[in-house]
This record gives structure tokens, sequence and C-alpha cells, in this order.
């Protein structure tokens, strides 16, 4: 299926910048193949990638000793990619994980998250539901079996999947997928895939209008009478089990339509262990609907949004208004869920879009685990008296005001790495999306060069801390948890599961980075020592030589700085970078040279 501009209702808008030290580069964009082909063979005249000696002795060693594992953990993959074998530029096959590291402790880890979660959603819905709130314990004189066994009546007495709940949760999902599909978006690139020889996938990104499109319709349905939003809050229980289903169903699809069409990457030969993190990279539906970018943007965000819209709902039937404390919780999903529609374009370059495989880990977590585990913060509200919870007047407004304050320190520090990240790319836009927060822009940022030809922001918000923005999202897990009270354990489940989360998701990523940039990853540990809270001012950097890149559109008042050699002054013509774009290479000794 192939959409056009028109059709999608709006010609995206560039605003490019180009590197001083790069060459104007017109990038491909590659789909997620759809279909294994079997008649036609590879060959280099069809403009397959040729298979190195070294990919071809991997190939037969693999098949040599079946499933037997190697020092890479790696075994017997079925299937190329359109036919072809897609390698990396350092000829290795990008089907195949070399790097013999198993996350979550491998396959019995994986195994035990994905018999345990679903259990515990079921357990907490329990507490939640028939023991107002409170753990639910075995009686004195229960044996085990006998609290099992009524555990299990009381899942399928309130929590059975219902057709009901099933028309609820997938009418949502297709939706969603229209309004992917069919509203108006602007178009992104992602990072160049170096499997796919540098090219980049091209992404549609109509989240805005998604999101303002949901909260109209759900508004509609509620005041019409036709679908009123505290159901969600009555269904809630069947809902859940749905969710977790369809979290197992589409990861059995996903994974055995991989293996299929092969187009696996990065796998280790460890069924279970791949089938949790996930076989293919982009996996994509009529080769315009990203699956990853589709569930990680709107599903769990926008479902967990109307669950506290609909708790409002509820109170406001049965006490005729909305407590301070569930207007905290409606704003506070409002606003994560508008950031991440608000900023979607700037999602394609992240870490899960990037390198994170589409199994089940993201697919379970973001149709269930997020929305319906997140979401017991809400659920509290709604089962009780706002008597149980009432906070002081005063209290309540610091509440709101600390968070609105994190909530920009939180959304202004994306901004500046996300449109950095932009500039580099040459893909810096302008997008007048709600809110636009102050310092979302830099001026002059101080950077360190990396082999990689690209730089380490070192300024800003990223020049006081490392890891800020992961510090504001354990705030806004803290009050999720605080504004319902010290009644119930169930609403501090996020702030419980997303700080040790978060702290291997940090150390991971410090791995990976110090791995990848060396030298230039530790001088931006020596300049910003702070991984999550700056405690005082980081230390003076040495001078680096630079160029001041001047965008003279007064909206962003811009003026980005790259290191280059400082023995040349080159004024170079604004018509080589577009009419809006005029560079000046200055000496080392006039850095802040502009005109």
């Amino acid at each position: 299926m192939t959409l056009t501009r028109s059709q999608l209702g709006e010609t995206p808008k560039y605003d490019p910048v180009v590197p001083l030290y790069q060459k104007t580069v017109h990038p491909g964009y590659v789909e997620t193949p759809t279909r294994r082909s079997k008649a036609r063979k590879s060959t280099a005249g069809d403009g397959s990638l040729e298979v190195s000696p070294d990919t071809l002795q991997k190939k037969d060693l693999i098949k040599a000793t079946g499933k037997r594992n190697h020092a890479n953990g790696s075994a017997h993959l079925n299937g190329s990619v359109n036919g072809h074998v897609k390698s990396s530029k350092k000829g290795k096959d990008a089907r195949i994980d070399y790097t013999g590291q198993f996350e979550f402790g491998g396959s019995w880890g994986v195994s035990a998250m994905m018999i345990g979660f679903p259990l515990l959603m079921w357990y907490m819905w329990i507490g939640a539901t028939y023991y107002d709130g409170h753990l639910p314990l075995p009686k004195k004189g229960d044996s085990k079996l006998q609290f099992i066994t009524h555990l299990a009546d009381l899942v399928y007495g309130g929590a059975f999947p219902t057709m009901k709940a099933w028309i609820m949760y997938w009418g949502f999902l297709l939706f969603q997928a229209a309004c992917y599909l069919y509203l108006p978006g602007v178009y992104s690139s992602g990072k160049p895939l170096e499997h796919e020889g540098g090219k980049s996938l091209k992404y549609y990104c109509s989240g805005q209008w998604s999101w303002y499109t949901t909260i109209v319709t759900t508004a509609v349905l509620h005041i019409s009478g036709l679908f009123k939003l505290y159901t969600i809050i009555d269904e809630f229980g069947p809902l859940m089990s749905v969710a977790i289903i369809s979290g197992f169903l589409v990861s059995i699809v996903a994974y055995i339509s991989t293996l299929y069409r092969g187009a696996e990457h990065r796998m280790t030969g460890h069924h279970v262990y791949d089938f949790f993190m996930g076989a293919e990279l982009n996996p994509r539906m009529f080769g315009w609907l990203d699956f990853k970018m589709f569930f990680e943007v709107r599903l769990p965000w926008y479902i967990l949004f109307l669950i506290s819209c609909g708790a409002a709902a509820r109170q406001h039937e049965r006490y005729g208004y909305v407590s301070g404390e569930v207007g905290f919780l409606v704003m506070a999903h409002f606003l994560y869920a508008n950031a991440c529609s608000k900023a979607e374009e700037s999602i394609v370059t992240t870490w899960d879009m990037y390198y994170e495989k589409w199994g089940f880990m993201l697919i379970f977590w973001n149709l269930a685990g997020v929305p319906l585990s997140y979401c017991h913060c809400s659920i509290y509200l709604a089962n009780h008296p706002p008597s149980d919870y009432h906070w002081n007047p005063i209290a309540l407004g610091l509440l709101y005001t600390s968070y609105l304050f994190v909530y920009w320190v939180w959304d202004t520090a994306n901004a500046q790495k996300n449109r950095f990240r932009q500039w580099e790319r040459g893909t810096l836009s302008s997008r007048k999306t709600f809110p636009q927060l102050p310092w979302q822009d830099l001026d002059n940022p101080k950077t360190i060069p990396t082999d990689q030809g690209v730089a380490l922001l070192a300024d800003g918000w990223y020049g006081m801390a490392r890891k800020i923005h992961y510090t504001c999202d354990l705030y806004f897990a803290l009050t999720w948890g605080i504004v319902t009270g010290f009644n119930s354990p169930f609403p501090w489940f996020y702030a419980a599961f997303f700080t040790p989360m978060i702290l291997h998701r940090a150390f991971r990523d410090i791995q990976r980075c110090s791995a990848k940039y060396g030298d230039a990853w530790k001088e931006y540990e020596r300049q910003v020592p702070y991984l999550f809270i700056p405690v005082r001012s980081p230390p003076p950097s040495k001078m680096t030589p630079r160029a001041d890149c001047f965008h003279p559109d007064k909206k962003f008042h811009k003026f980005l700085v790259r290191p280059i050699k400082w023995n040349e002054v080159t004024l170079q013509k604004a018509s080589a970078h577009g009419p809006y774009f005029v560079t000046v290479i200055a000496h080392w000794r006039f850095p802040g040279l502009r005109f």
C-alpha cells in the first residue's frame, strides 16, 4: 500500500543543516522485507550484497554443528533477507549475534519474566479489586493450593477475557492504526543502519494529530453516552486479560513470521531468549506502519491516560466532582502522552528504535505491561473515596508546581538532545507543537568530537548530568505513587519497578557508549562527572577549535558549534547548504565570531 503526501494530509517541511566536514548526502531508504524470495538466486549483478568469505565460513560452521552453540552463542539461522545475506561493514552476517552476551539471566531469566509478570499483573488486580488495595494473603488454616485455587477463581470470575473486552481493546488498536496511516504528519529519518550499508529508514510521524483526535473522539463518545469513560474502570480486569493474551499472540506471530521470511537480526540461536529479545529489527506493515514506533508511542501512554480519565469520570459520577489528586494524575499522564506525540519524529533515533528488536519484551510491555500496571495509582483513586487520600491543599499545590518544574527540565532536556541530533544529521525542522517551552535550543553548545564523525553534547542539561532525563522519569514515578498515599503498595509498583530498570538501562548505555566512543566518552565523563543529579558545576573544559554556524531563522536563534581544523578561515556560500544557512569557519582565537 503506497500513500502519497496528499493522501496523508501534510507535506513534510525540512530545514536542512549540513555539518561542515560532511559531504551533502542524499540518504536512501530501505523497508523491512515483507516476503521471502524462494525462486530467484542472488547475484552480484542484480544489486545484492556479496557475501564475504568470513560470512560463508561462519555459515558453513553453523550448518556443520547444527544446534550446538559456539563461543558467540550463535546457531543455525533459517533463510536470508530477500534472498540476500545482509552483512555489516565488517563483513559479518548481521543475522548472527557475535557478542556472546546474554541479558536478564539468559533463557532461564527471560522465561521467569514471561511467566512471572502476567501472574504479577493478575495478583495486583486481585489485591486492588477484592482486598481493598492490600496484598492478597492466605487465610489462617488455608493451604497454598487452596490459596492459589482461590486466586484463580477470582481471575476467572472477574477478569475473564470477554468479547466486550476484546472489541474494546482491539477496536482501540485498529483505530490508532488508522490514525497512524491517514492523519496528517511529517517525515523523519532514523539512524543509518550498518547492516544496510548506512541507509536510513524513513518514518511517518502523525502522533500529534492521532493524540488530539483520540482525545476529541473519546470526549464525544463520553458526552454522548455512547461509551462512558468509566467503562474502562468497570472492565479493567477483562481488558487486562485481553492485553496479556494479545501480548503473547502478537509476539508468537512476530517471531514465526520473522523466521519464515528470513528477516532475523542478531540471533543467538537460543529460541526462548531470541523470542523474548526479538528476531526482527524493523518490522513494518504495508511498508509504512512501523510496529515499534506504533506500539511505543501510541498504545501504552494513550491507554494510561484514558484509564486516568476513566477514574475522573467515575469519581464525578459518584461524588459530583473530581478531586485534586485525580486531577494531578490526569495532568501527569496527559503531559507524558502529549510529549511522546508532539516529539514523535525525535523518537526514531532512540535506542529502542535503532537497536532493540521487536520481540516479547517490547510487544508485551507496550500492549499490557505499561498501560495496565503503571495505572494502579489511578485504579486506587477510582476505587476509594477522596477522604482516604485527601491532601492538604497547600501541599497538593506544591506537588503540582514541583511536577511542572521537573516536567520542564525533562521536556527541554530531551528537546536539546534531539534537536542537536537532528542538526548533526541535517534534518532540523520547526514544528509548532504544544507546549513550546523555553531553553529547548542551545546557543553555541559545547561538544566533544569523536572518531565516529559525530559529537557528544556536553552542554545545557547534559552539561550538568549525563542522564538527567532519567532523574526526571524517576521523579514522575515517585509522584504517581505518593499522590495516592501509603495505604496500598500497588500504586507504588511503577516506582519500585522503574528504579532498578532505569539503573540497568543506564548501565547498558554507559557500557555501549564507552565501547563505541572510547577516549571521547572518558572526556565526557570528566567534563560531566554526575550521572543523575548535578551536585556542583562541571569542571572547565579545554579550549577546542570551533566553527560557529549561524542559522538566521530568528525563531531558533541558532549558533551551533562544531570542532574543525583551527588554521583555516573560510566563508562558504549559503547556496551550498540551502537558502537559509550561512557558514563561517573561524580562526580558533575567535570562537564567538558571528554575523
